[in-house]
């Protein structure tokens, strides 16, 4: 039985909306701005501050959407990317321990690809359904635009440097589904995807890219 949804996604194509739609549905804790600060709470760092801190804004940024950026200085203590990678594993196999729980981006399907009974969800969209969706959160087109790229690009960078892997790795994902069919259509299709393959042998894995032969 799976026992955890982690919703991994392309910037701007609704994934977190999408999630707090289904942990809604299902009666699940929603893993988003919680994990962040529950990961705070660890490091012993007031998210709050952090946001109010200006010399910290890029990585304040990068560690609220799960992406990567190197270190801050946070007063005399320094909290960087190693340390916050080790605190997210914590909380992670915590929160895959208690179950009924959505998690939203920050890496999951990495951090609990060992996991049966966690179903991995993958979430894109094109370009202008992106777009769309960014304007309509209250950007401007071309804030929209910058986002969109922007973003992503952390997050292939993230996923790059610690678990030396391509964003996304297709085959540790359940479903890859395009969000520009409407909510609703993603939902039920995760749910009813999950249920009909409960209790079957584990269909995903964590392949690292193939490097070619002429680069060894």
């Amino acid at each position: 039985m799976f026992r955890v949804i982690t919703i991994e996604r392309e910037y701007g194509c609704g994934g977190g909306a999408i999630a707090a739609q289904l942990a809604q549905r299902l009666g699940w804790c929603l893993w988003d701005q919680r994990f962040t600060d529950e990961v705070a709470h660890l490091a012993n760092v007031d998210p709050s501050a952090v946001r109010r801190c200006d010399g910290l804004h890029r990585f304040a940024k990068t560690f609220w959407r799960g992406s990567y950026e190197r270190s801050a200085t946070l007063g005399n203590q320094v909290f960087d990317t190693d340390r916050m990678v080790s605190l997210m594993q914590d909380v992670m196999n915590g929160i895959a321990r208690e179950g009924n729980a959505v998690i939203v981006g920050r890496g999951a399907p990495y951090f609990l690809r060992e996991h049966p009974d966690v179903f991995h969800v993958f979430l894109y969209a094109p370009r202008s359904e992106k777009i769309r969706r960014v304007v309509a959160d209250g950007h401007t087109g071309d804030e929209a635009d910058e986002l969109v790229d922007s973003i992503d690009r952390e997050r292939i960078a993230y996923i790059k440097h610690y678990f030396h892997a391509d964003w996304p790795t297709r085959s540790l994902y359940h479903v890859m589904l395009n969000t520009a069919v409407g909510n609703d259509a993603v939902i039920e299709t995760i749910l009813n995807t999950m249920h009909a393959i409960e209790g079957r042998p584990k269909a995903t894995d964590f392949e690292l890219p193939r490097t070619p032969a002429g680069a060894r």
